[in-house]
């Protein structure tokens, strides 16, 4: 499976379990999103965007790297069309690295909307700011390679039904969730999580200690 990372301009705390996880991939940075590059090591493939939120010491510190140049004025976020360009390129797996915090509230949301998407469209996806990590929740069963004592909480994004996790502190047995409730914030995991979804949308975000 062709993996690529996906460098967006939100936080970004480089760690051992984030440098193993992007190992291999190939790199496409998306606007301000290239300063994480040198944090993590990597040199991308291309950089795209509008350039606004880039400064001269960004364009000076990856002089060489190929750009394709977006007006400001378009229908699609700098990161959406950096996911676009890697789909195109024959991913099958992405990690949109810095997808969490920064300036931008809504650019965030954003990203979990996309991730959503993404899945529904049979792309394997996970979000990280290495501090954080989010991976679609889609309908049928899911395991996740997450730490015993790892806070996580399932956003959800409508109505959810016959929801199930097993291996947290608080499991759950096929039970609806109605969209807006906090029920699915804050677990813990207790072993190996697993989870089941009878339909609906939603995603699992994890705190990682490390």
């Amino acid at each position: 499976m062709s993996l690529f990372i996906i460098l967006l301009g939100g936080d970004l705390v480089a760690t051992p379990r984030l440098a193993a996880q992007i190992g291999g991939g190939r790199v496409i940075a998306a606007d301000s999103g290239i300063r994480h590059a040198a944090t993590l090591g990597v040199e991308p493939e291309l950089w795209v965007g509008d350039f606004d939120s880039a400064v001269a010491a960004d364009f000076n510190a990856f002089p060489g790297v190929p750009r394709q140049t977006f007006p400001a004025a378009k229908d699609k976020t700098d990161g959406e069309l950096a996911v676009d360009i890697a789909l195109s390129r024959g991913a099958s797996r992405l990690m949109l690295v810095g997808a969490f915090g920064g300036r931008r509230a809504d650019h965030a949301f954003l990203h979990l909307t996309l991730a959503l998407s993404l899945a529904e469209r049979g792309v394997e996806v996970m979000l990280s700011s290495g501090a954080q990590e989010g991976v679609p929740l889609p309908p049928g069963e899911a395991a996740f390679d997450l730490a015993s004592g790892t806070l996580f909480s399932v956003l959800c994004f409508s109505d959810l039904t016959a929801l199930s996790l097993h291996g947290a502190d608080w499991p759950l047995h096929c039970v609806d969730v109605p969209f807006g409730s906090s029920l699915t914030i804050s677990n813990r995991v207790a072993g190996a999580l697993k989870a089941s979804l009878g339909g609906g949308r939603a995603l699992i975000v994890a705190q990682i200690e490390e």
